[in-house]
């Protein structure tokens, strides 16, 4: 019998950025319910242009919807994409405050979706290095951000997660490593870290031994192939990176993140979790 791996798919896939979308919400439940996922992952862009303003009331209807179609909320992801404008590590103290109030809120949007939720904080264009800037200032910028919000988050019971990015992508934390010494500068429960197949593109170890080593800081798990495809539409060696998993007895999500949306929602959603399924120890 295999390692019970609890899987999610990001909601996205659904709801792509600048594309009308044919699902409402909670259709797009009861498909990933249908499909086999256990739990659905939120971008909040598309719940909203601005998160802040969903009511109280649409709130509790997400949260009903995700729970009436037998998913179990996992949190948030791509944080910053809107509003525009924002940036977490500029040197504009007023721009900065109100991109972290922005995190802030999204940590009660989180927490309002469902308990004991995650936010991925990957975002590149809202921490690299601007302004003048070096990428030493960033990153000291970016640390004490997450170090500002951080009793916040524990009061709402959120785990807010330091996504390394590849340099392709940010000048700003490039490591799974990287990513731990803000953890560890912290020294919260709250502020963790996560492993991202996709976004370990500049790790110099195999990404199973990534993953053991920072194994005690890591909650949270999204899959993808190297060039953004969805799971077994190229050669990532997922089973390496399950067995990790189930020998070290995880117990939080792997979570698809697909970042090529042309093979339509339910292809990407279904083949995903098929691919995955049959990697599994």
């Amino acid at each position: 019998m295999s390692y019970p791996i609890r899987h999610s798919v990001c909601n996205e896939i659904f709801h792509p950025p600048g594309v009308a979308s044919s699902y409402t919400f909670e259709a797009a439940c009861k498909n990933i319910r249908e499909i086999g996922y256990a739990g659905i992952e939120i971008a909040p862009f598309t719940l909203a242009e601005d998160p802040r303003t969903i009511p109280a009331a649409r709130r509790a209807e997400l949260r009903a919807a995700i729970l009436d179609a037998g998913l179990e909320f996992v949190g948030l992801h791509w944080l910053m994409l809107s509003p525009k404008g924002l940036h977490v590590t500029t040197p504009d103290s007023q721009l900065r405050e109100r991109s972290w109030s922005h995190v802030r809120h999204l940590i009660d949007l989180c927490a309002d979706l469902g308990g004991n939720g995650v936010m991925v904080f990957g975002s590149p264009g809202q921490r690299n290095t601007t302004g003048g800037s070096t990428p030493e200032d960033a990153v000291k910028r970016f640390r004490d951000g997450f170090a500002e919000i951080a009793a916040h988050a524990a009061e709402r019971k959120v785990t807010v997660l330091v996504e390394a990015l590849p340099r392709a992508q940010s000048d700003v934390i490039n490591t799974v490593a990287e990513a731990v010494e803000i953890v560890k500068y912290c020294g919260s429960p709250a502020i963790q870290t996560m492993f991202d197949t996709h976004n370990a593109a500049d790790e110099t170890e195999p990404h199973a031994v990534v993953i053991e080593k920072n194994w005690e800081w890591i909650r949270h798990v999204h899959v993808n192939e190297m060039d953004g495809k969805h799971c077994g539409r190229g050669d990532y060696d997922f089973k390496t990176l399950l067995e990790v998993l189930a020998r070290n007895q995880y117990k939080g999500w792997v979570s698809l993140e697909a970042f090529d949306f042309s093979f339509g929602s339910e292809t990407i959603a279904r083949e995903s979790l098929e691919h995955l399924l049959k990697q599994q120890v």
